[in-house]
């Protein structure tokens, strides 16, 4: 198979990971990255032996199909419709954009050009998801019946070298973490018809304590602790709970689901494997599984891997827009219910992704 040329658009710290995975691909080659400082994209460049250059430079290249855009998220969607009106098909980083309507227009704009846009997270092709995916639809915990998700932490401030993003406009627990969590719920149980949810800003104002921002303050402007439900097409119906807000910890699980035969401790969807758990009814223990997918450490980039090896083949890709797209109406719906004291009736969908094969080696997709 011809691999698919591609550029990087953003050259900060995630785009190391993706330089060193598109190289272990076999669809991709990426031969090119750019970022409004182009000395940066120039240094960067250097160190995986690829073309450093200005976005407009990178977008003028015949020979680039398929740009990633790793800028920060208030850019995503800027960035992305540029990408579309020169001609290439895009993946973008986590989430798609900070609101629906700036969603709508990259949708929009890939519809009337004819190209595909994907979006991370790819976690869900790791090891860990693909091999719960197989044991639900097996039928291991016979029909669904609901799922629980929570991601507690205490916030950024503590650790993060500039935390404040986390408490503006497209930050908060949910529109950073919420996507992996969704994202993996959707995979595994389909598109999410309805939600409602609580949202609050519990500390109106943070204190950065992690160097070299120490002392500073912090205007929180997003909710921090949001809890939702969800009602799938098909049936189940979720609870997600996400929160900067756990000073304390917490000791809850990553995701379960539960099926009328059993229930299954699924891995963090953070990360690409992990450690599944099953029981039965009836059962008195906890049964570990082993993986039955592998990518199962760090595969970032196997989302616009697989995309640019569907666009050859002419097949859906996994990590879609239509995906992040449905994934972010769900996280507006969860604050748009806390401030209406409604149910919110989902506008969009999309399909479960298909599977990957059990089996594959690391790096390989089919």
């Amino acid at each position: 198979m011809d691999k698919m040329k591609v550029g990087i658009i953003g050259t900060g710290n995630i785009s190391g990971i993706y330089l060193k995975n598109g190289s272990r691909f076999g669809s991709m080659e990426i031969v090119a990255c750019a970022d409004l400082d182009v000395e940066r994209a120039k240094v960067r460049a250097a160190e995986y032996g690829i073309r450093g250059c200005s976005v407009e430079e990178l977008l003028a290249m015949d020979d680039i199909g398929m740009v990633i855009n790793l800028t920060i998220p208030q850019a995503h969607a800027a960035v992305c419709i540029q990408v579309l009106e020169a001609g290439k098909h895009v993946y973008v980083e986590k989430p798609l954009s900070v609101t629906g309507e700036e969603a709508k227009r990259i949708m929009d704009t890939a519809e009337r050009k004819g190209l595909r846009v994907g979006c991370a997270p790819d976690t869900f092709l790791g090891g860990g998801i693909q091999s719960c995916i197989k044991l639900i639809d097996e039928g291991k915990i016979g029909t669904p019946i609901g799922a629980t998700a929570f991601m507690m932490s205490g916030g950024h401030e503590s650790w993060h070298p500039d935390p404040a993003f986390y408490y503006r406009r497209g930050g908060g627990p949910m529109f950073d973490m919420g996507p992996y969590y969704l994202t993996a719920l959707v995979s595994m149980l389909g598109p999410v018809s309805r939600v409602t949810g609580s949202a609050r800003i519990s500390y109106p104002e943070r204190t950065i304590t992690s160097q070299p921002k120490a002392g500073e303050k912090v205007a929180v402007e997003v909710p921090t602790h949001v809890a939702g439900i969800l009602d799938f097409a098909a049936g189940p119906i979720g609870t997600i709970l996400t929160s900067f807000d756990t000073k304390g910890g917490s000791t809850l699980p990553w995701i379960e689901v539960y099926g009328s035969e059993g229930t299954l401790l699924v891995p963090d969807p953070n990360n690409f494997g992990g450690e599944i758990r099953l029981r039965r009814a009836g059962e008195r223990e906890w049964t570990d599984l082993p993986l039955t997918h592998g990518s199962a450490e760090n595969a970032r980039g196997i989302g616009a891997a697989d995309m640019a090896k569907a666009i050859v083949e002419g097949r859906p890709h996994r990590a879609s827009g239509a995906l992040a797209h449905h994934v972010l109406e769900a996280m507006e719906g969860f604050h748009i219910a806390s401030e209406n004291g409604s149910h919110y009736a989902m506008k969009s969908s999309c399909e479960r992704p298909e599977p990957l094969p059990a089996g594959l080696d690391d790096f390989v997709l089919a």
